[in-house]
């Protein structure tokens, strides 16, 4: 065994280990009872059983990178799951096996994309280890008044070929301008959270396979004229306004 794997493995680095993944669990569950904003550093250090001061600056700096770590613990297995489902879709074998949901062609197109926003995510309802938390978590950071995108999709993440194979397949109004793509994230991740805050269940199949349908419907949803129409007299209001 050399120098550095004998440190690797010492007493000392191992209950660094510890204390930083007790810390981890404890600001999962006070990030997702009370907000990312709403938990204290000093609760998040008494729950975690912690006395030493300066315990969360040594591990995480501050807030954000405690929070950055809660979210690494969990996107990379969501990442995994979804470009496993992103490759089936390309190579041509990609959707849940349930077939036609007959709501005409385009929302079949559409279905095995919403099973691959929907799917991964749905399976940290499983997770034992703070993956309810994390639904919750990413729930409110997704549907702040001003979301915070960014601390969710960081570089390399599954959701830029996702938005990348969904753009064709949506109007350009619905993308550039109504953001549809978003919308289908937020409500798929506010629906999980909910079902995340409750009790588990035993079977969370029915649940995850009617929120691909509501996801599928809203990718799938016509611009109608009424709303084209007002977009635009908006447009046209703008550009008088000038």
């Amino acid at each position: 065994m050399t120098a550095h794997e004998t440190q690797a493995t010492s007493p000392r680095s191992r209950n660094a280990g510890d204390t930083r993944g007790t810390l981890i669990r404890a600001a999962e569950r006070l990030f997702a009872a009370k907000g990312v904003d709403g938990a204290s550093l000093n609760e998040i250090k008494r729950a975690a059983g912690q006395r030493n001061a300066m315990v969360l600056q040594y591990h995480f700096g501050d807030r954000a990178g405690l929070l950055r770590a809660v979210l690494d613990k969990h996107l990379p297995a969501v990442d995994a799951r979804r470009d496993v489902l992103l490759q089936q879709y390309e190579d041509g074998v990609g959707g849940d096996g349930d077939g036609d949901d007959g709501s005409g062609s385009g929302a079949v197109e559409l279905r095995p994309l919403a099973v691959a926003l929907v799917l991964p995510a749905a399976a940290k309802l499983a997770d034992l280890d703070g993956g309810r938390e994390f639904l919750q978590i990413v729930a409110e950071l997704l549907n702040r008044p001003e979301p915070l995108v960014e601390v969710v999709v960081t570089k390399g993440s599954s959701i830029y070929p996702w938005r990348r194979l969904l753009e064709p397949l949506l109007a350009p109004e619905s993308t550039a301008v109504f953001h549809t793509r978003f919308t289908a994230m937020r409500f798929c991740h506010a629906e999980l959270a909910a079902r995340a805050a409750a009790r588990p269940r035993r079977d969370d199949r029915l649940f995850t396979s009617r929120l691909v349908d509501l996801v599928t419907a809203l990718l799938a949803a016509p611009v109608s004229e009424q709303t084209a129409r007002l977009l635009h007299e908006r447009d046209r209001s703008s550009r008088s306004g000038r």
